[in-house]
């Protein structure tokens, strides 16, 4: 790596991760309050593969793309409530059962903590599903602020949600890092003037991370640490 990438990755104070795809495995969960809500409709299931293909912009459009696919043409507004509502009856029973982390997460997680790096959260998940998932999982106590995609008005690849962690923990844009698994996270992340980590595990639309550009493609997480140790 050279000398002045090492230098800006020393100033750095930060980091923010996305969840879905980046530090959990929330697939089974999904696909299971997704299959409840077609199920409740009169639709039939459709497999874990592709529910793995809509996830990555929130609820309302992981709602619209299984509705969509389901009717054959774009949901009315009327249809798109009715099936938003049912979906989120279904994860709240089924969110905090049998959560994954990937592999290196919690280690990963600890490290950070130990270097002193400030650490936060920002998902497209509805907030109101976040902090029980965190603490189900064992990693609520490492997040300094959390961000869910409706806390703002705007959601990635929106940049403010990245924007308005850095003013809230008082750290510039350039002193923070992204670190995510789709073009979303990305996307944002350049646009708010940070670096950014694209892992290749995630969900991104089937498509590779690579193709998005982020500064650097990591197959694991603890990769992350080799490059904010430098």
């Amino acid at each position: 790596m050279p000398s002045n990438e090492i230098n800006k990755l020393s100033n750095i104070q930060l980091v923010q991760f996305d969840l879905d795809g980046t530090l959990l495995d929330s697939l089974p969960q999904l696909w299971q309050a997704v299959n409840i809500m077609l199920n409740q409709l009169g639709f039939a299931q459709v497999t874990a593969e592709v529910v793995q293909l809509w996830i990555g912009n929130g609820a309302d459009k992981l709602v619209e793309r299984a509705l969509t696919d389901a009717l054959g043409q774009t949901p009315s507004e009327r249809e798109q409530q009715a099936a938003r509502s049912g979906f989120d009856a279904a994860y709240d029973s089924v969110a905090e059962h049998k959560i994954v982390l990937y592999p290196g997460v919690l280690d990963t997680l600890s490290q950070l903590n130990a270097l002193g790096k400030t650490l936060a959260l920002v998902t497209n998940k509805p907030y109101r599903f976040v902090p029980a998932i965190l603490a189900s999982a064992g990693i609520d106590g490492y997040f300094s602020h959390v961000l869910g995609g409706d806390s703002l008005a705007q959601k990635k690849p929106d940049p403010a949600p990245l924007l308005h962690v850095c003013q809230t923990l008082n750290i510039a844009p350039e002193h923070s890092i992204m670190v995510g698994d789709s073009e979303n996270d990305v996307l944002a992340a350049k646009a708010a003037g940070m670096r950014v980590v694209g892992l290749t595990y995630g969900y991104n639309y089937g498509r590779n991370i690579a193709d998005s550009k982020p500064d650097w493609v990591l197959d694991n997480i603890q990769g992350l640490l080799d490059l904010l140790k430098s």
